[in-house]
């Protein structure tokens, strides 16, 4: 089958990290990528060729979590040690430490106005912090087991958390009450985002399961079941159209939310998927997982016409049954372009750009807070 250019294509692969690539995140103006991995290590991928990456060494156990602040100018971190940690993402390395989770910090994120951060524990608690003060400011508390990841609305107004207890909790920020409960899963829940609009929330599970609910209406608008294995992470395309989910079935497959239905499915990792993101601007997309490797991904799709992509679409010819449309191995060892042949080629990864880049190792505590006494 002929290869049209609105089909993603790989870009870059990134060769640093020595243990399972955990989470990812690009910096707001494309040019910087962070992972997090198992190595306890965050990387720093600087986007332009041949520029040097940066290795933070600080955090004494696996980082299960990355997020750029919306100016960039730092990168928050949680680990399995019980710590958050801010960054500079730059050669000086600094970093300040966070502590009042009395176990596994399982995610992190910035509110969008970059004052506030949200972190997920194993202590089963939903806490919010202070960024300009550095300090801890309250916990949410109703997870009856682990919570695996908590993200903050766009307008900062609500928290989604979602854990082991087999629940996604929606959090009232200024009275601090759960004011909504979404269950139906079977098994644990993995993932939880808000879409760019603020008006849905969508959340992956164990049980191969993608779901989203109109938080406006609390109802269950859309169920996917397109992985063969648990869901470990999704990402929402910036326009709110497309969503990318990444697999323990070692596949990502990305969902047309308009159509309702999937579109493609992505190979490369060997082993499970364990963090896919879209850039700020969606033009680009990355995926990290248990094979070490991290992969970025040019989306392509998104820059047609919404009507004409599907128009082109309709006229593929494909071998596998509807709703599915393609599989997508990455080429190797030369850049993908319209001219080239088939899509089902060689899975083996290469780099498509350059060489792996220079590392310069990194990190030293500039700040410390700690937090003995728990609300």
């Amino acid at each position: 089958m002929a290869s049209v250019m609105e089909d993603p294509t790989l870009e870059r692969h990134f060769k640093g990290h020595k243990d399972v690539v955990s989470c990812a995140d690009f910096s707001p103006n494309n040019k910087q990528l962070a992972t997090g991995s198992c190595d306890k290590n965050l990387m720093i991928w600087n986007l332009t060729p041949k520029a040097r990456a940066f290795r933070f060494v600080g955090h004494t156990d696996i980082i299960t979590g990355v997020h750029f602040s919306p100016s960039g100018s730092l990168v928050a971190s949680s680990s399995r040690d019980q710590t958050v940690r801010l960054w500079t993402p730059s050669i000086k390395g600094e970093s300040t430490v966070f502590k009042a989770h009395t176990a596994s910090v399982r995610s992190v994120q910035f509110s969008s106005d970059g004052q506030r951060l949200v972190t997920g524990s194993d202590d089963k608690s939903v806490k919010v912090w202070g960024v300009e003060r550095k300090k801890f400011l309250y916990s949410l508390n109703g997870h009856t087991n682990w919570v695996r990841c908590a993200r903050f609305s766009p307008d900062g107004r609500l928290v989604a958390s979602c854990g082991d207890d087999r629940t996604v909790r929606l959090w009232d920020t200024s009275s601090r009450q759960c004011i909504n409960i979404f269950t139906d899963y079977g098994g644990s829940a993995t993932f939880v985002d808000f879409n760019s609009s603020g008006t849905c929330i969508a959340s992956s599970g164990a049980d191969n399961t993608l779901k989203i609910w109109d938080i406006r209406t609390n109802k269950l608008i859309q169920h996917y079941r397109v992985h063969s294995a648990g869901v470990n992470c999704f990402s929402f395309h910036p326009s709110g159209n497309y969503l990318i989910s990444g697999s323990s079935d070692s596949t990502m497959k990305i969902l047309d939310l308009l159509e309702g239905r999937l579109i493609y499915t992505l190979h490369g990792h060997k082993g499970p998927v364990l963090a896919v993101v879209f850039s700020r601007d969606g033009g680009l997309f990355a995926s990290g997982g248990a094979d070490s490797q991290v992969l970025m991904w040019k989306t392509n799709f998104d820059s047609l016409n919404y009507r004409d992509l599907l128009s082109r679409h309709s006229k593929r010819v494909t071998p596998d049954p509807l709703p599915h449309l393609m599989d997508i191995y990455p080429r190797s060892p030369h850049r993908h372009n319209a001219q080239n042949g088939t899509i089902e080629i060689n899975p083996i990864v290469a780099d498509t750009q350059s060489g792996d880049p220079q590392v310069v190792e990194v990190g030293r505590v500039l700040f410390s807070t700690a937090v003995f006494f728990f609300s």
